[in-house]
């Protein structure tokens, strides 16, 4: 089952025993995550909210009942990195020092909207999972993580707080902090350097990425709105969504040549990858390429990705990255290695420049790909690109050039017609055409 979003007008329609009927509006039957008043009226209210849900049920607040539903649920993380949930949570639990909760809204991939869609829209569902989540770590205060600029969610979530207050719920100590819009800055580690007063910067492999005592628990959003219905309902309920080892509703967005980009989809079980693309992205048939996993995912060809059932199981099987939920669709008539090289730019630029392969080896990586794309280039600089890589790969300070890599491997592999066809030929016509993924305009470059 499926029920889809579209960000500006959102725009629903869900699939069922494999009839499926359009409907407009927010809240249609088959919705979870996403259930409620349409989108014309905003942010829901908290009575509404309550009203449609319930209150949060008084034994859903104590620590001992939540570790263990979350455990017997096999909930995981939504942030990208798949991590069981319950694992993060009695880690934070059994830490020393003050307890803190981090709700990570940051959501730092240029094409993703599925954190956007549940701040501005279901903001107390997030809030009521942040306040489970505290309560389970004993944190009285949880700060919830923003990118600057991030004006329609602060205001969904400053109205929500408000009424909250006003309701005097048991809620801890919530706050709103702003970091720097960059692309690496919503990572966990580089959250709690921020918070603990650095700049916004992974922590190298295996660093603390924070100050003394116990580190802050960082949980998405996505995650946070998942663990509010859980509280209420209880692992059975969740475990009756998705699949055996991804349970519960999942949220993606549809990006680059769809109808709508930033169309937010939730799967809330077995979906046909070609049923989500050809009903709400509008799609005819396979497209050229799929990007999976965000701007340093993974790129598939569209033929023999088509089949694929839209789900974390289904896609590791596969050998591609779930990722932050994106999908990115790469029409027939675009260049390849042009949008490759567009996006290694954009990753190259976003880099912390804590190390040799983010300040040397990724420009690089982005100026070959480019030279490759528009300009005249020999077979021997595309095998020194591809070794270059291969020596990039496992050697940062973090995990940012792994991404880049592995979007350039794919990109080799799923694109080498186009390869041939540029080093015989000089750039193709395609290469002309404008960028199919949007490229943010840096106008904040600080780390603070």
């Amino acid at each position: 089952m499926t029920a889809v979003a579209n960000r500006r007008p959102l725009t629903w329609e869900m699939a069922a025993g494999g009839s499926h009927a359009l409907a407009t509006g927010v809240g249609d039957v088959g919705t979870v995550l996403l259930a409620g008043p349409p989108a014309a009226a905003g942010a829901e209210s908290l009575a509404s909210h309550l009203l449609r849900l319930g209150a949060l049920p008084a034994e859903a607040k104590r620590p001992a009942f939540i570790l263990k539903v979350v455990a017997d649920s096999g909930l995981q993380g939504r942030g990208g990195a798949a991590f069981p949930v319950a694992r993060k949570m009695v880690a934070a639990a059994a830490g020393t020092g003050k307890a803190l909760l981090v709700v990570n809204g940051s959501e730092s991939e240029p094409a993703s909207r599925k954190d956007w869609t549940l701040l501005c829209l279901r903001p107390h569902l997030v809030l009521d999972g942040a306040a489970l989540a505290a309560a389970a770590i004993g944190a009285s205060s949880a700060v919830i993580q923003l990118h600057r600029g991030a004006a329609a969610p602060s205001a969904a979530l400053l109205q929500a707080l408000q009424q909250r207050r006003a309701a005097d719920l048991s809620d801890p100590r919530f706050t709103i902090s702003f970091g720097p819009p960059r692309y690496v800055a919503g990572e966990s580690s580089a959250i709690r350097a921020f918070l603990a007063g650095g700049p916004a910067k992974p922590a190298p492999r295996g660093g603390r990425g924070h100050g003394p005592g116990s580190p802050p628990l960082v949980q998405n959003v996505e995650t946070l709105a998942l663990l509010a219905l859980l509280g209420r309902f209880g692992a059975d309920w969740l475990r009756g969504f998705g699949t055996g080892a991804s349970p519960g509703p999942t949220l993606v967005t549809l990006a680059g040549a769809v109808d709508h980009p930033g169309l937010v989809a939730e799967m809330t079980g077995p979906t046909a990858l070609s049923n989500v693309l050809t009903r709400w992205g509008g799609l005819a048939g396979a497209p050229r390429a799929l990007l999976f996993g965000g701007y340093a995912g993974t790129w598939c060809d569209g033929r023999q990705a088509w089949g694929l059932d839209l789900n974390r199981e289904s896609l590791a099987t596969a050998e591609i990255p779930f990722g932050s939920g994106l999908v990115g669709v790469l029409p027939w008539d675009a260049c390849g290695l042009a949008e490759t090289a567009r996006l290694l730019t954009y990753l190259a630029q976003e880099s912390s420049g804590q190390c040799g392969p983010c300040v040397w080896g990724l420009p690089r990586l982005a100026k070959e790909m480019s030279d490759l794309a528009w300009g005249r280039v020999a077979s021997r600089d595309v095998r020194r690109m591809a070794r270059m890589a291969t020596e990039l790969a496992g050697r940062g300070a973090c995990h940012h050039p792994d991404g880049a890599v592995t979007l350039l491997a794919s990109a080799l592999t799923v694109f080498s017609d186009e390869v041939v066809h540029h080093l015989r030929q000089g750039p193709c016509s395609r290469s002309g055409r404008g960028p199919v993924f949007p490229i943010p305009e840096r106008r904040d470059a600080a780390w603070r």
